[in-house]
């Protein structure tokens, strides 16, 4: 494999192919896949969200698969920010010395994304942080902060004040203008942008007449997101001058190639692990083929032909 023809470059970030892990995905390296293969053969590893206090989730079941796709309503299960500083996080980078790693980062309050930060970052061992604006804002009725554009620019502003890492906002489907949020973010001082999180849904089994997830709600994700993906990511990537790390519905490498035709420069695989485990090695492995069909010799040239037309649509 020729590491050039899919090398990424983001801020704070070298990556040696565009491809990583969705926030929860592998855990903090200590999931079933993360310890069972090569993470150093990945772009990089966006970690578990981490909260300011340990979450024990919510109620069972927290997952409910279907052949369309998956709704989840795990509920930010994790140990706290200081378990994650003082045991998960060495122990990952003592493991993988080199290794791209992305903190996620969540919380009830804009101070609690800021505590979570600001530990995350000084740990010293994250090249940046994933800013998770889908939580529910305790502070205002329980609004999510990713739905109020100038929410997104407060939060996106405070924690580019306390931390000296790049900030990449985790940007929610579930609203009106996508645009208008991606702005906002842009607008507080982020880095970058990561495009887009689960898309609130339920399912309801007709046997039991009972909800499929025992939060009733949750976070669809899958096949059938991607279309929804795509758009997104084409109408803010005309718009925002931001790099945008693609997710939603990726399970091939000619998903990869799609979300940077929509104005990608970077992806995270999520649910397609759920049937192929080691679906982020596989679509790694296929990325050089599909880069041959469209003539091309790397994702760099694929990512400035994109850019060149999206300024051309504009002019």
């Amino acid at each position: 494999m020729n590491e050039q023809r899919l090398a990424v470059e983001l801020p704070g970030l070298t990556l040696k192919n565009p491809v990583m892990p969705a926030s929860g995905s592998f855990g903090f390296g200590d999931g079933r896949i993360a310890l069972e293969n090569d993470l150093n053969q990945l772009g990089a590893v966006v970690l578990k969200t981490t909260t300011k206090n340990a979450r024990t989730g919510n109620p069972q079941p927290q997952i409910a698969q279907f052949p369309e796709g998956v709704l989840n309503s795990v509920g930010l299960t994790n140990p706290g920010v200081k378990a994650v500083v003082q045991q998960k996080l060495p122990a990952l980078r003592t493991k993988y010395p080199d290794l791209p790693l992305i903190g996620s980062v969540a919380g009830e309050s804009v101070e609690d994304y800021m505590i979570v930060a600001q530990q995350l970052a000084e740990s010293g061992l994250l090249q940046a942080l994933e800013l998770n604006v889908s939580c529910p804002n305790v502070a205002e009725g329980g609004m999510q902060f990713g739905v109020d554009p100038r929410t997104i620019t407060k939060l996106t502003s405070l924690v580019k004040q306390q931390v000296d890492l790049p900030v990449y906002v985790k940007l929610s489907p579930n609203v009106t203008d996508i645009v208008e949020c991606a702005q906002a973010a842009a607008l507080g001082g982020a880095d970058g942008l990561t495009m887009i999180n689960t898309v609130y849904g339920m399912r309801i089994d007709p046997v039991t007449r009972r909800p499929a997830v025992g939060n009733v709600m949750g976070g669809w994700s899958g096949p059938s997101l991607k279309p929804l993906a795509i758009r997104m990511i084409y109408q803010v990537a005309q718009q925002v001058a931001l790099p945008i790390i693609g997710v939603g519905g990726i399970s091939s490498a000619a998903d990869v190639i799609e979300m940077y035709l929509a104005g990608a420069s970077a992806v995270q695989v999520g649910t397609a692990q759920f049937s192929d485990p080691l679906a982020c090695w596989h679509i790694i492995a296929d990325l050089e083929e599909e880069l041959d069909k469209l003539q091309l010799t790397s994702l760099t040239e694929l990512r400035n032909e994109v850019k060149e037309g999206f300024l051309n649509e504009r002019r």
